[in-house]
């Protein structure tokens, strides 16, 4: 309309349709490119966030739900999570399990993948396509089916128990209702089989890109593996790998998959409509799928996209990723 008005107060006569239709198609083709795939942002993307961010605000749930007209309670819902007797003592029990389980994941998964790339990376290795090939093996079959498999080895019929009972010993509840920290411990365990090949194959490719004089003057100055690891090696990685470990953190910290296949559905005392496994994320799905406390759930979510992005955007503009880009350029 703007670039009309302007054509008008020029002299010039206004575009025709098939003149609009040409342009788009040749000097403007960029929007006509554009335009699909910014539509598709905005209604996967941009509208379920927004409609979620609104939900959070409003009393919709329980008994009323469309097409019973909903109300603005403004605060009540965040408030209802912070001190009422019902949600308060949850949240904060999986907020502090949430936090130590993303710390911790990407702690395991990061470190455990650059050990293997190190590892893989020394020349005395032989055969080293075969032996990659084993962690890109457990990263290639679907995530669900590994979580399945492993659910499976530590159930009652599973093959660990069946050892332990060949043993002459009772069966082990790995996954039961009193079973905290062991549950939590297999958690980790099955992130980080997961997780562990997707840094591994990252690592790979960025030691490879290194330059080994570095290395090697430290070597003949009198540096161990340990000085060399610390002072060059770890720096060089971590530099380059730094948007990449946010991210799995982040993943890590919204990680739907590996309590609910593995223990979903239990429901414990002291908690509410929750497990002492449970992330938020899981607690956001069992309030509002199961149970309809859409209202608390779209809180949740909005506390974890808080708290994602506060940590994540702290800890990139605090790095040497962003402050010093080009260190090792």
């Amino acid at each position: 309309m703007k670039k009309t008005v302007l054509r008008v107060q020029q002299g010039k006569n206004p575009l025709t349709f098939r003149e609009e239709a040409s342009q788009l198609l040749d000097r403007k083709f960029y929007l006509s490119v554009l335009f699909f795939p910014i539509l598709g942002v905005c209604i996967f993307n941009i509208v379920p966030i927004v409609f979620m961010i609104f939900i959070a605000f409003t009393n919709y749930g329980g008994n009323i739900i469309p097409p019973e007209l909903v109300d603005w309670v403004g605060f009540q819902n965040f408030k209802k999570l912070l001190t009422l007797s019902q949600f308060a003592p949850t949240f904060f029990r999986i907020l502090l399990w949430n936090l130590l389980w993303a710390v911790v994941s990407t702690a395991i998964n990061y470190f455990g993948g650059l050990f293997l790339a190190l590892l893989l990376n020394k020349k005395c290795v032989k055969g080293k396509a075969f032996w990659r090939a084993f962690p890109v093996l457990a990263y290639a079959i679907p995530g669900f089916i590994t979580l399945l498999a492993f659910k499976f080895m530590f159930s009652y019929g599973g093959p660990i128990n069946q050892l332990i009972i060949g043993a002459g010993h009772k069966a082990i509840g790995f996954l039961d209702l009193d079973a905290k920290w062991t549950a939590r411990i297999i958690g980790f365990g099955v992130n980080a089989w997961i997780s562990i090949p997707t840094t591994m194959l990252l690592a790979t490719g960025i030691l490879s890109n290194m330059d080994e004089t570095l290395s090697e003057a430290a070597k003949i100055d009198g540096a161990g593996p340990w000085k060399r690891f610390k002072k060059i090696t770890f720096p060089f990685v971590l530099f380059s790998t730094t948007p990449v470990l946010i991210t799995q953190f982040m993943g890590n910290f919204n990680n739907f998959g590996i309590f609910y296949f593995l223990r979903g559905g239990l429901y414990l005392d002291g908690y509410f409509l929750a497990s002492d496994t449970d992330l938020l994320i899981n607690w956001l799905y069992n309030l509002s799928i199961d149970n309809n406390y859409y209202n608390i759930g779209a809180a949740i979510s909005l506390v974890i996209f808080l708290l994602t992005s506060i940590f994540s955007l702290l800890i990139y503009v605090r790095s040497h990723s962003y402050r010093e880009e080009d260190t090792f350029q």
